[in-house]
């Protein structure tokens, strides 16, 4: 019996080529996907520079700690300009009961010696360390090279774990469909989510729309900046005078302080 040991055709170049091509975008996908939960293949294809486009954010640098410092000081009970603008920025009905998701709360505080009241915005507070992120089994919740914690609405599964983690209460599940939502602000039922710090507007160089709000009522209650830059408002404001974290004894490293309390 004869054997036909005549090699197959050759493929030609541009067909290897492509094939390489394909090979090598392929494993830079999965390789992006493995090493940063949340970052998909579609986020990768946008990010990278284009002929004739505008340079695009140069995204999530760890040079970066993205903060805020709110001077209880100039907090006032019964303000909630900072709710607002947090609710119309990010499409939130702005409802106050446990199926409604609040991104931002007024919480009042008070001194147990002097009987002193403060009232004082809670928030995720971006923790150096963050709790959601320790316990989510899927990588949804995850901490950006920038310090701001976010919920990947892809890959959450709606366990909760995350909201039994914090210490802060911050976080809420979305209980209904939505519509009518935000281009910058994807929600969806059955997912978990909180204060992202308005990050699609901090990648623009903007500041978060509760800052804003604060400043624009005339309280300027809320500072926000890069807590790594020694030169920044807030890192000077932070090093000139006593501030404090919550729940600073768990020594998560909040990206949120406060003044006065």
């Amino acid at each position: 019996m004869k054997t036909d040991m005549t090699p197959p055709p050759s493929e030609p170049a541009d067909t290897n080529t492509s094939r390489r091509g394909f090979l090598g975008v392929a494993a830079a996908g999965l390789a992006g996907v493995l090493l940063a939960p949340g970052v998909r293949l579609m986020e990768i294809a946008q990010a990278a520079p284009k002929t004739g486009a505008s340079v695009p954010s140069p995204g999530a640098s760890s040079k970066v700690r993205w903060g805020m410092l709110i001077d209880s000081g100039k907090c006032a009970n019964g303000c909630t300009d900072c709710v607002t603008a947090c609710n119309t920025e990010n499409g939130l009905s702005g409802g106050t009961r446990t199926t409604d998701s609040q991104w931002i709360r007024k919480i009042e505080i008070k001194e147990i010696r002097t009987g002193k009241v403060q009232s004082l915005p809670m928030m995720c507070q971006h923790c150096a360390e963050p709790p959601c992120v320790d316990v989510c089994p899927t990588g949804a919740s995850f901490k950006r090279a920038d310090g701001i914690v976010l919920v990947d609405k892809h890959t959450c599964i709606g366990c909760r774990y995350c909201m039994m983690a914090c210490p802060y209460k911050a976080r809420s599940f979305v209980h209904e469909p939505q519509t009518n939502q935000k281009p910058d602000v994807p929600r969806g039922m059955g997912t978990v989510e909180a204060c992202t710090l308005c990050v699609h507007k901090v990648d623009r160089g903007e500041q978060p729309a509760c800052v804003s709000a604060c400043s624009d009522a005339g309280h300027g209650a809320i500072l926000f900046g890069d807590l790594n830059n020694p030169e920044s408002d807030i890192s000077k404001r932070v090093a000139s005078y006593p501030t404090r974290q919550i729940r600073e004894n768990l020594n998560l490293n909040t990206g949120v302080r406060y003044s006065g309390i």
